[in-house]
């Protein structure tokens, strides 16, 4: 039975997209951050092995308003975990270090990154790079 415990998903301002996509790998650095105006996304690795990382701010559903770089958190999601963002959530990644790529399944509207792709770029417009350190990599 679907309750308020389950995933509320925004899905109805278009056709919904579930697709596989292979990332090469890129590293652990970041220097953009997007928002989804009009639905909710679901991301997850299907590759065994490889936690993946990414980078999340509270909604301000403004391009105006990008995150400060003090409110952007960083989570380590380990293979079989998916995660969901808000409709306006910030979000970088996923990364990874994996060598090679990482398979990935995501849920968002079939146009989301060309009509709903909102970015903000720290490197051309403050002159900034994030990068994720992970001790358990380091170890």
């Amino acid at each position: 039975m679907f309750d308020k415990e389950d995933a509320q998903l925004v899905l109805d301002k278009g056709t919904p997209r579930f697709y596989i996509m292979k990332l090469p790998a890129r590293g652990l650095k970041f220097h953009r951050i997007t928002y989804h105006g009009k639905c909710t996304q679901c991301l997850g690795s299907l590759t065994p092995g490889h936690p993946w990382y990414v980078a999340l701010a509270a909604p301000t559903l403004s391009l105006d308003r990008w995150p400060a770089p003090e409110d952007i958190r960083v989570f380590r999601i380990p293979f079989g975990c998916f995660v969901k963002f808000e409709v306006g959530t910030w979000h970088a990644g996923p990364l990874f270090a994996a060598p090679g790529s990482v398979d990935f399944y995501n849920l968002e509207l079939a146009d989301t990154n060309v009509v709903d792709h909102n970015t903000h770029d720290y490197r051309r417009d403050n002159g900034l790079e994030f990068v994720v350190l992970d001790e358990e990599l380091a170890a």
